[in-house]
Formats: structure tokens, sequence, C-alpha cells
């Protein structure tokens, strides 16, 4: 059994759950939520709280058990308290701008790179313009657009240039030196 999927999930005050079929929407003072979840797995609420449970032991079961679990916990945190995505752009005249609903960002190409903010997501740039943070309910559409906005300049092996997540460590390697 899943040690993950056995917990359930609880639902905090000004948070509601609703069960349609095999649709699950969470709505919250930050906005609402909808997911699919698969068949084979069984949402209940019940007490301020939701349980998942699974049909049969088959390994796709298992494996859908906890991951559901999870998904609909974060669906929760989102429309609580949100959640946030921080980015650093380290190099020589890179810098970011938010202009209404895109990022402007100057990564040492030719041009700027124009990136558009999906719907949910907000961008905030600071003072020194090399640090993005990006907000929303959504853990995943908030991590895809990252991940969307490391691969325009991902971070250099040698000199570490380029956008990182915050806290991300790079292993930079020696340059060659040349012969004697």
């Amino acid at each position: 059994m899943s040690r993950i999927g056995k917990k359930p999930v609880d639902i905090p005050a000004g948070v509601n759950v609703t069960l349609l079929d095999n649709v699950i929407r969470v709505k919250g003072p930050k906005g609402e939520l909808q997911w699919a979840f698969p068949f084979g797995t069984t949402v209940k609420v019940a007490d301020n709280k939701v349980v998942v449970e699974r049909a049969d032991d088959t390994k796709k079961n298992k494996a859908l058990h906890g991951l559901t679990r999870n998904l609909i916990s974060n669906m929760v945190t989102g429309v609580t308290a949100g959640y946030q995505r921080v980015l650093d752009i380290v190099g020589v005249g890179y810098r970011a701008q938010v202009q209404g609903k895109k990022i402007m960002l100057t990564l040492g190409y030719s041009h700027p790179v124009e990136f558009p903010l999906p719907d949910g997501i907000t961008a905030a740039v600071d003072q020194k313009q090399t640090q993005i943070t990006l907000a929303g309910i959504d853990k995943q559409k908030i991590g895809q657009v990252a991940a969307n906005l490391r691969s325009l300049r991902s971070p250099d092996i040698y000199k570490g240039k380029g956008v990182r997540f915050s806290g991300e460590r790079l292993k930079l390697k020696v340059g060659k030196t040349g012969k004697k």
C-alpha cells in the first residue's frame, strides 16, 4: 500500500472541494483548479478531508495512488497559499523586464527575447533586473514556465552565465590550458 496515498488531505477553511464523475474541483481564496483524476482511483470527501483509494493492486494503480493524492494536495496548497519560483540571471549585460503579460529578456543574443506568460502566471523582476519571480496557483504550470525560461539560455558550464533556478548549484569546468 502506498504510504503517501493513504494520508488524507486536510481541507482548510475557505476551500471548497467538489467531485463530479472523475473530475475534482478545488476552489479557494486565490482561485480555482480542476483536474481529471485517473480511472482506477477513487476520491472521497468527508469531514474536511480528501481520501484517495485505489481499485486493485495492479502496478499501474499502485503508481497512480500516491500521485493522485499528491496532486490533490498541491491543488489545495495552490489555492490557499500559491506557489512561486525564482530564477537568477547571471552574466554581464543579461537582464529582464516585465511588460504587461510578457517578459523581455536580454541574454547575449543579437536580439531581445520576448517570452509570453500563460494565463494564471504573474512575473516580477527585482530592481537590478537579474532575478525573476514567477507566481501562481498551479504548481505544474509554474515549474514548466520556469523550465522554459531557463532553456532560453541554460547556464554555461565554463563561466556559469545564463538563466538558472535560484539556489541551483553548478559544477563549473576548468577551461583548456595552452601548450608549453
